[in-house]
């Protein structure tokens, strides 16, 4: 007589915050396990076409919002490649990236960022949901150790000074209410991969979302970048990154720490270094009285470039929740 089959796991409600290439990384992995995804995507970019759509139309800078979209697209691999087209130089739209443009003009139409996002899902047929942080535009203000602030996140990306502190001018965003039900609804909460400075942290600079994450009762868990990131985080370890968001979400906030144990190989270390960028050192002791719990994982990509592989990453987290 056959065993009663065993009722299937729920699909985990997750909800990730970050920017730039972690995030959408990470979103590829996850899209593969369950579709109840939320992206909330920090806006403060002001490089490439984004920045320059930015000051030229006065809308929020679209191009970490595009590559969220594609990240969680189930559409045709034509209308991916052609939301990532980026027009040559030599022509006035030299550097402008299809997607952002589509978005732009999403953004003229609806006026509103959220619901221009919403429109371009339903074209993408996008698996989750994107949102920006906040519907505010602003700015990144750094102040380093020297007392020097810098402003904008072109500016702090390409100082090498420690940066003592940072904020949103104007400092009183307030969050897209989606953005919250979504972190009160979630099983599993990830801030990470990313730029720390100019990606992950500019998402809790908002008003609401450090509260909404201490009361969530989601897992939370932070991904420590596999190198470190010359301008923002020379010379960090995982638990400098772990003490940096404590200090601006608060203790308890962070349940686990996910690090990646396995070296790049040394082609790419070497290149890497040259750069000034190097593996990001685990400092167990240092994590062991910050507080909270480490999970090592090998989770390189095994291509030219040193980053997270999308589906072990995904892997690493979701085992955190079972």
């Amino acid at each position: 007589m056959s065993s009663p089959r065993q009722p299937a796991l729920p699909e985990p409600r997750i909800v990730a915050l970050g920017g730039g290439t972690g995030l959408s990384t990470l979103l590829r992995g996850l899209k593969e396990h369950t579709p109840f995804i939320t992206a909330i995507v920090a806006v403060t970019d002001t490089g490439g076409s984004s920045g320059r759509l930015r000051s030229e139309l006065g809308i929020l800078p679209p191009g970490d919002i595009r590559d969220c979209l594609i990240a969680l697209a189930e559409t045709e691999p034509v209308m991916k490649q052609l939301f990532q087209y980026r027009f040559p130089s030599g022509s006035s739209l030299a550097g402008h990236c299809f997607g952002n443009l589509f978005l732009a003009t999403m953004c003229k139409v609806t006026n509103n960022l959220e619901t221009a996002i919403a429109a371009t899902s339903r074209v993408l047929a996008v698996k989750g949901q994107v949102l920006p942080a906040t519907l505010t535009s602003a700015n990144l203000l750094a102040q380093y150790e020297d007392g020097i602030i810098a402003r904008g996140e072109t500016k702090i990306a390409s100082s090498t000074a420690p940066i003592r502190r940072l904020s949103l001018d104007p400092p009183t965003c307030r969050p897209v209410p989606a953005a919250l039900i979504a972190i009160q609804k979630a099983d599993l909460i990830v801030l990470g991969p990313g730029s720390l400075y100019t990606s992950v942290l500019p998402n809790v600079l908002v008003e609401g979302i450090p509260a909404a994450l201490a009361a969530s009762p989601a897992i939370k868990a932070y991904v420590v970048n596999v190198m470190t990131q010359p301008g923002e985080t020379d010379g960090y370890t995982a638990s400098d990154h772990v003490r940096a968001v404590i200090d601006y979400c608060g203790k308890g906030v962070i349940d686990w720490v996910l690090v990646n144990t396995e070296l790049p190989s040394g082609a790419a270390l070497a290149r890497y270094r040259e750069e000034g960028s190097e593996p990001t050192s685990v400092d167990r002791k240092e994590l062991a009285v910050i507080g909270p719990r480490v999970k090592e994982a090998s989770l390189l990509s095994h291509n030219n470039m040193v980053r997270h592989d999308p589906d072990k990453l995904a892997q690493a987290l979701l085992s955190l929740i079972n």
